[in-house]
């Protein structure tokens, strides 16, 4: 599938090399190499994704990919040279959906680049997702609870669509990664990450969740909860 993809990368070689290879694989690519014009894209030209670097001038990555969460949904791929567990599951609580670490393969680049834009289309047509007080709009790519809008990244949502996809039942974090990202190599600590988000939006108290349920020694399931049980 063709996208329009934005790459943000201070380090103009390998900006270019991102570039090559994406349009070999007939994406249409935009390159910026400064944190406020990755941002001043986003909200002019609309790409379904960005290849953001973590260590951009003007404004750093982290402090972009917040800005974006803040009214965007866009697809964001984070690159740096930062390894460490904490920096990824940081960097993916902030609204990233997937992490790589330089240097990195540009084929494999790609391939998550592919994953991460397989999600939107198979939501079209998709019919509304209701559990108790919880509404997932895959077309509207929306999350409702009470009739109150929550802003979800597209990684939160793609959690919760699947686990109200089946009611009740207790997937593993396993499973989970293969319904929302195919083969990327998201780990299932990435899961963890998104539950704890979305408990502070979905739940009415975070620390005792009534609806995003863990299965001790098994994993998640999403559940209408006893107060709005029938």
């Amino acid at each position: 599938m063709s996208a329009l993809i934005l790459v943000a990368e201070d380090d103009e070689n390998q900006a270019e090399l991102v570039r090559r290879y994406l349009e070999q694989d007939h994406h249409r690519v935009v390159v910026v190499h400064d944190g406020r014009d990755a941002l001043d894209v986003v909200r002019d030209q609309r790409p379904e994704l960005v290849v953001l670097d973590l260590m951009l001038p003007g404004l750093g990555g982290l402090d972009v990919c917040r800005a974006l969460r803040a009214d965007s949904d866009v697809l964001v791929l984070m690159l740096t040279a930062r390894s460490t567990e904490d920096d990824l599951l940081h960097g993916l609580g902030i609204g990233a959906d997937d992490y790589m670490t330089k240097p990195f393969s540009p084929r494999e680049l790609v391939a998550r680049v592919r994953t991460l834009l397989r999600r939107r289309p198979a939501a079209r047509a998709a019919p509304l997702l209701r559990v108790g007080p919880i509404v997932v709009d895959p077309v509207r790519h929306e999350v409702t609870v009470r009739g109150s809008l929550v802003e979800c990244t597209p990684g939160e949502f793609g959690l919760l669509a699947v686990l109200a996809s089946e009611v009740n039942r207790v997937f593993t974090r396993e499973q989970l990664l293969d319904r929302m990202h195919g083969d990327s190599y998201l780990t299932t600590r990435t899961i963890d990450t998104h539950v704890k988000n979305l408990r502070r939006k979905i739940e009415t108290n975070s620390r005792t969740p009534e609806h995003l349920v863990t299965v001790y020694g098994i994993g998640y399931k999403l559940t209408a909860g006893r107060a709005d049980a029938p």
